[in-house]
């Protein structure tokens, strides 16, 4: 229970940020969902071994991508200073609300259905989570790289420069060159 407690105010968190808009960070948005992914795929190990919770868990990570796309595809792009920034809109809010309804839904239903196979599955929580944020992050890192915007690795600290990539920036101009 702690550990929904603990994503629910992550999502919260990164939720209030992206509200207000901040600069396209392609380490946070690619990065983080894969370590969720990871870390999600040792929490639901026994899953494999069991039919009905594979395909449980099948069901719910193609659910939380299909979320995380149109996520990515709810949010507003602007510049400030030569950087794109991600705002998150109503309809990208609504998305995470309707997200984490469905997947704590198909949870409690299937734990209702199939005890044995829930217990199987284990937590799919961060497994689903993350495939759904990397979906997101992908999608709106390309939409962002499809502008003169440019995209950053990651947010410079205490009025330090942002850091860049040069694979981004390579990546940006020939797409935009295109």
């Amino acid at each position: 229970m702690f550990d929904v407690v603990l994503i629910i105010a992550a999502v919260g968190y990164v939720m209030a940020r992206r509200v207000r808009g901040e600069p396209a960070q392609a380490k946070r948005m690619l990065l983080l969902p894969a370590v969720l992914v990871a870390l999600g795929c040792s929490d639901v190990s026994g899953a494999a071994h069991n039919p009905a919770a594979l395909a449980f868990l099948i069901t719910t990570a193609t659910i939380s991508v299909v979320f995380g796309a149109l996520r990515g595809l709810s949010t507003r792009l602007a510049e400030h200073e030569g950087i794109a920034y991600v705002h998150y809109t109503a309809t990208t809010i609504g998305l995470w609300v309707l997200s984490l309804a469905v997947k704590f839904g198909l949870n409690a239903v299937f734990q209702a259905a199939d005890p044995h196979a829930a217990a199987a599955a284990g937590n799919s929580l961060l497994l689903t989570l993350g495939a759904g944020m990397l979906l997101e992050g992908g999608v709106t890192l390309n939409r962002a790289m499809s502008t003169s915007s440019r995209v950053i690795w990651s947010k410079g600290k205490d009025g330090q420069p942002h850091t860049h990539s040069a694979y981004l920036d390579g990546l940006q101009h020939r797409r935009n060159d295109l």
